[in-house]
């Protein structure tokens, strides 16, 4: 008698509607808009060096975003699809010297009382800080498509927080120069469109159990990135001269 031994067959892979629905779940529950850093930031609790060092080091954590989607457009394998990820490191950088999503957190820095040349040189990152983007960039330069843009699904709730934040800034913080908000406020329509467009290709492509479950899990070590950035903020000894 011939037995005939079977490969292990993996759980089923969830419905399209419920592994969007677990994807979704993540940002809901771990986004760092509950961190209660954000939470003092956006009742109007803080000092204006804490808000200060937030901007520095959330700066830090900014200009590190077109370096990882410039990693995840390597690993794209059409010319659409990299074509429409470069779309964001052009964002980001702009397309001319003074322009895109980084100068405008310059700008942001500026309107605070920060001085421009040190927030280039970094003077102020923390070591946590620092630590959680290195984190970030290297997921994204090391990990396969699927959970390099899986991770990127924070921006499923970054449009709302934006709302808060430009709200937030202009009723308890009027020392910050409004046009320093610019930065929030282009990321309320860029953050609704980019995750959309991740959204679906992480949809499309993970195709089994295991895939659907990676996604979800980079997604989490995304928050987790985002939460610790603030960790390391909420602990620092912000002195007001700052």
């Amino acid at each position: 008698m011939v037995t005939t031994l079977l490969a292990p067959v993996g759980d089923a892979p969830w419905s399209t509607a419920e592994f969007e629905s677990r994807l979704r779940a993540v940002p809901e529950e771990r986004y760092h808009d509950r961190h209660a850093f954000n939470i003092r930031m956006h009742s109007g609790a803080l000092s204006r060096a804490e808000l200060r060092c937030w901007i520095a080091n959330r700066f830090h954590y900014q200009r590190h975003i077109p370096v990882k989607d410039a990693l995840i457009t390597a690993k794209l394998p059409t010319p659409a699809l990299r074509r429409m990820w470069l779309r964001r490191i052009q964002e980001h950088d702009g397309l001319d010297e003074g322009e895109g999503g980084i100068e405008r957190w310059l700008r942001l820095g500026q309107a605070a009382g920060l001085d421009r040349e040190s927030l280039l040189r970094g003077d102020a990152v923390l070591p946590g800080v620092r630590l959680a983007v290195d984190g970030y960039v290297n997921f994204c330069r090391l990990r396969p498509p699927l959970e390099a843009v899986a991770a990127s699904l924070t921006a499923l709730a970054a449009p709302d927080l934006m709302r808060t934040c430009v709200d937030a800034f202009e009723r308890h913080y009027p020392w910050i120069e409004p046009d320093g908000l610019a930065c929030f406020r282009s990321r309320i329509s860029e953050g609704g469109r980019d995750s959309s467009e991740a959204l679906r290709l992480v949809l499309s492509w993970a195709c089994t159990r295991d895939d659907q479950e990676r996604a979800v899990a980079a997604l989490r070590f995304k928050c987790d990135v985002l939460w610790a950035l603030l960790d390391a903020v909420a602990h620092a000894h912000c002195p007001e001269g700052s």
